[in-house]
């Protein structure tokens, strides 16, 4: 089995965008495009490249109700 790049081009420009009415964060490693999602869990989906065999992206459900629980714990 071929191991995962998942970070290895730190050239490559993050990009994001925040979908406030899904509250959905989407974060792609270069210009968005075409991937699998695998759903690792806890409301993050991996976006891969099965061709290249690399992350190209995450997909964070639920960011802000996570911030929002995780300031009021702290106060």
């Amino acid at each position: 089995m071929e191991a995962v790049k998942v970070f290895e081009r730190k050239d490559v420009p993050l990009e994001w965008e925040y979908d406030d009415d899904a509250d959905t964060l989407y974060l792609s490693f270069g210009k968005p495009k075409a991937a699998l999602g695998l759903d690792i869990g806890e409301g993050v989906v991996v976006r891969y490249d099965e061709q290249a065999h690399e992350v190209v992206g995450l997909t964070i459900v639920g960011v802000g109700r996570r911030l929002e629980e995780y300031v009021k714990n702290k106060s």
